[in-house]
C-alpha cells in the first residue's frame, strides 16, 4: 500500500530560528536559499512533470514518497552513508553550514536513513516485507557560476528493499532505470550504463540517455551497500538505489542555454518549459563583462568567493570565469596569490547598462577587499 510520509521537522524549525538572529553574509545566503521556492513542487515547472513522470512508472506505482528536512545533521548526512573525516562533501568551501554539526543537505539519499527510521517501516522489517520510496526536493551545493550550475538545485532518488531471501538484482535496477528514461525522454530514447563508484552502493552505475544529439549523464544508482544498510540498524536486506538532478534532465530535454531560465517569471520563457520542446531564444540581451584581478592569502576560498558575487548580483552573473591564477612570493608576498576573473553579466529580461553593470562590479570590488581581504590589481 502507497503511503505518503513527512518526517517532522521540529529539531529544523529550532534550527531556522537560530538561524534568523544571525546576519552575516553566510546567514543572509543561507536564509535566501531556503526561501527559493522548491520547482519540484511547483505546478507548471518541467522539474514537477519529472517527478510526475516518474512517479507513474508501472514498477514505482507502489512506492511510498517521502518529505525531509533541508537541514541534516552531519551525522546522518555524511558518517551514515560512508563519507569519513575529509572527505571532500564535508568541507565548508563545498557545503553550507548552519553550525559545527548541522548543514544544508547536499544530497537527496538522506532520504534512506529518515524511511527506514519510520515506525511504520520498522514493523514492515519486523514483518519481512519488501518496500520502497521516493523522495524529491531541493539540495544545495557550493559551485562554480556558470550557464549549467547553481548552488539550489533539485534532486529525486529511490530506494527499493527486500529481504535477502527474494531475488534482488541488477537488472532489476536498470530495467526500473530503463522505464524512467522513456517516461521522461518517450520511448525511442537510447541510453547505456556503465560502472561507476558511489560510497553507498555497490556495485554502481550511471546511466546515460542520447539527447539532442548528444550523450548526457542522467542518473547515478547501484544496490546499496549493507555497510549502510547497517548503520541504520537494517539486517537482512538488499535491493537497490538510483538518484538523478532534475535540472540536468530538463536542460537536455528542451535544450535550454541557462540553468536561471527554470526560475524565470517572463510568461514568454515560462510557456516554452515543456519537456520534449526546443527553447527558442525570446531575446538575447547582450552581456557586459568585467575583469578582476586581486590579490590574497591562503585563506582564499573559490566557492566562497563565487557566493559573494552570486549574493551581490543576484540573476544578472552569467558565468564567473578564472582567468589567471599564479604565486610570486618577491612581488606579493609568502602565501599570496594573484587571481583574475572574467565576470559576465547578463539579465535575462533586460539589457543591461554600463551603469547598472560598473555599480554591480564595484560592490564586487569592495565585497573582495572587505571580505575576502584582497588588495585589487589595476589591469
Amino acid at each position: 500500500m502507497k503511503n505518503t510520509y513527512s518526517v517532522p521537522l521540529d529539531e529544523e524549525k529550532q534550527l531556522k530560528a537560530e538561524l534568523e538572529k544571525r546576519a552575516d553574509n553566510e546567514a543572509e545566503r543561507i536564509k535566501r536559499y531556503l526561501s527559493m521556492p522548491d520547482l519540484s513542487r511547483t505546478a507548471g515547472s518541467p522539474l514537477k512533470e519529472i517527478v510526475d513522470r516518474t512517479l507513474k512508472v508501472p514498477a514505482l506505482a507502489d512506492f511510498d514518497t517521502i518529505e525531509i528536512p533541508e537541514i541534516n545533521s552531519v551525522h546522518v548526512l555524511f558518517d551514515l552513508f560512508n563519507m569519513p573525516e575529509g572527505h571532500p562533501a564535508r568541507s565548508k568551501s563545498d557545503t553550507y553550514y548552519i553550525d559545527d554539526t548541522h548543514v544544508l543537505r547536499t544530497h537527496d539519499t538522506v532520504f534512506w536513513y529518515y524511511y527506514l527510521n519510520l515506525p511504520e517501516i520498522k514493523e514492515r522489517v519486523a514483518k519481512h516485507e519488501s518496500f520502497g520510496t521516493i523522495c524529491y526536493g531541493k539540495v544545495y551545493r557550493k559551485d562554480e557560476i556558470d550557464n549549467r550550475h547553481m548552488n539550489v538545485f533539485h534532486q529525486m532518488g529511490g530506494l527499493f528493499l527486500a529481504p535477502d531471501s527474494v531475488v534482488v538484482t541488477p537488472d532489476d535496477l536498470k530495467a526500473v532505470l530503463s522505464d524512467i528514461a522513456r517516461a521522461i525522454f518517450g520511448d525511442q530514447v537510447e541510453f547505456r550504463f556503465y560502472d561507476h563508484n558511489f560510497p553507498y552502493t555497490d556495485p554502481s552505475f550511471e546511466m546515460e540517455a542520447f539527447i539532442n544529439g548528444q550523450w548526457i549523464e542522467m542518473l547515478g544508482s547501484g544496490m546499496p551497500r549493507k555497510t549502510v544498510l547497517s548503520n541504520f540498524g537494517l539486517e537482512g536486506y538488499h535491493g537497490w538505489a538510483f538518484g538523478f538532478g532534475l535540472e540536468r534532465l530538463a536542460i537536455a530535454s528542451m535544450s535550454l542555454p541557462d540553468i536561471r531560465l527554470l526560475w524565470s517569471e517572463d510568461e514568454r520563457v515560462k510557456k516554452q518549459l515543456v519537456l520534449g520542446s526546443i527553447f527558442k531564444e525570446v531575446s538575447k540581451f547582450p552581456p557586459v563583462v568585467r575583469d578582476i584581478s586581486f590579490v590574497v592569502g591562503s585563506s582564499f576560498v573559490l566557492n566562497d568567493y563565487f557566493d559573494a558575487i552570486r549574493t551581490i548580483g543576484s540573476d544578472t552573473v552569467e558565468e564567473v570565469e578564472l582567468l589567471d591564477k599564479y604565486e610570486n612570493a618577491a612581488k606579493f608576498g609568502e602565501g599570496k596569490t594573484s587571481y583574475t576573473f572574467r565576470i559576465t553579466y547578463r539579465d535575462l529580461n533586460k539589457t543591461l547598462t554600463n551603469e547598472e553593470v560598473n555599480a554591480l562590479h564595484a560592490k564586487v570590488e569592495e565585497a573582495t577587499v572587505k571580505d575576502f581581504n584582497g588588495v585589487i590589481r589595476l589591469s
